[in-house]
């Protein structure tokens, strides 16, 4: 069993930015791919950005430019700088761990419990 655990959601208003951090055992890091994904009110979790072991990353297209996946092996720790905000990124946000670790849900075997980030206009 892999334990993820988000922290760094909140309340923003629209063009500001937040940081959310998920600390995972180190085997997760050395082992799979993480990603974040996102459930808005009311609709289905969708994917947000996900980094392989190797450090190839990719973006959903609402997000690319705007949001920075990273991760700090030293720390067993992955990030989501999330800038320039809007009430459609309101959402809890999801951290995810996979061997396969693509762009869908079901390539992703762990979660964490999620964070709720919450965009004012």
């Amino acid at each position: 069993q892999v334990q993820l655990e988000e922290s760094g959601g909140g309340w923003v208003q629209a063009g500001g930015s937040l940081r959310l951090s998920c600390v995972a055992p180190g085997r997760a890091f050395i082992s799979y791919t993480m990603g974040w994904f996102r459930q808005p009110p009311g609709k289905e979790r969708e994917f947000v950005a996900s980094i392989t072991r190797t450090g190839s990353t990719i973006y959903a297209t609402s997000v690319k430019g705007r949001f920075t996946i990273s991760r700090d092996v030293t720390k067993t720790t992955l990030y989501l700088q999330m800038n320039n905000l809007n009430p459609e990124d309101t959402a809890v946000y999801y951290c995810a761990a996979g061997w396969l670790g693509g762009t869908q849900r079901g390539e992703y075997d762990y979660w964490g419990q999620g964070t709720q980030v919450t965009v004012s206009s």
